[in-house]
C-alpha cells in the first residue's frame, strides 16, 4: 500500500525546490510531513477529517496548516478533506445539528434559513451570519462531530495499519 501512495505523491526534493514554496521551505522540511508511516498517516487522516467540516474553501488550507503544526502527513491531510462534497455536506451538517440539539437541549427550528449568496468581499461575514442563524446547536454539534470523526479516523487507521502488518508477518512465517 505504501508503494502505491509513494507513486502518487511528489518527492520531497521537488517540493523543496518548487519556486512558489520557497518562502515556506523551512516549514515544509520536517520528515513527518511527507513520509508514509503509521503515526503520520493516522494523524493526517485525523486532521483531514476534522478540517473537512469547516465551511467553504478553508478546508484544505486549514488542513495544510494543521498538518504543518502537528507535523503529520500533509498530502494525506489535504486529501482526507474530500469526504465532504456537495452530496455529503448537507447530511453531515444535519447530523451535527442533531448532535448539537442533543447536547444543548435546544428545540428544533421550524424553518431553516436559506444559504446566502456569497460575495468575495464579505463572504466570511455572510457565512458566519448564516451559521449564527442556525444557532447554537450547529455551532456546538460541528466541533463535536469533527472531533469524533478525527478520533475515529485516527484509531481506524492505526488498527488497520497494525492489522495489515500482523497479517503480512504471519503470512511471511507460514
Amino acid at each position: 500500500m505504501r508503494r502505491f501512495f509513494q507513486k502518487l505523491l511528489p518527492d520531497h526534493a521537488s517540493i523543496r525546490n518548487h519556486r512558489w514554496l520557497a518562502p515556506l521551505q523551512h516549514l515544509l522540511h520536517h520528515h513527518n510531513l511527507w513520509h508514509l508511516h503509521r503515526r503520520s498517516v493516522a494523524g493526517g487522516v485525523a486532521v483531514g477529517l476534522f478540517c473537512g467540516l469547516i465551511p467553504g474553501p478553508l478546508q484544505m488550507i486549514s488542513a495544510v496548516l494543521l498538518a504543518v503544526l502537528f507535523r503529520v502527513n500533509l498530502p494525506v491531510a489535504a486529501f482526507a478533506t474530500f469526504y465532504t462534497n456537495p452530496f455529503t455536506i448537507v447530511p453531515l451538517y444535519l447530523l451535527a445539528y442533531e448532535i448539537g440539539i442533543l447536547v444543548s437541549g435546544a428545540e428544533h427550528m421550524a424553518v431553516v434559513p436559506v444559504f446566502p449568496d456569497v460575495h468575495w468581499q464579505d463572504w466570511f461575514g455572510e457565512v458566519w451570519g448564516w451559521l449564527m442563524a442556525l444557532g447554537q446547536p450547529l455551532l456546538i454539534g460541528l466541533p463535536i462531530l469533527a472531533g469524533t470523526l478525527a478520533i475515529t479516523g485516527y484509531i481506524a487507521v492505526r488498527l488497520v495499519w497494525r492489522g495489515v502488518v500482523v497479517w503480512k508477518w504471519s503470512k511471511r512465517h507460514t
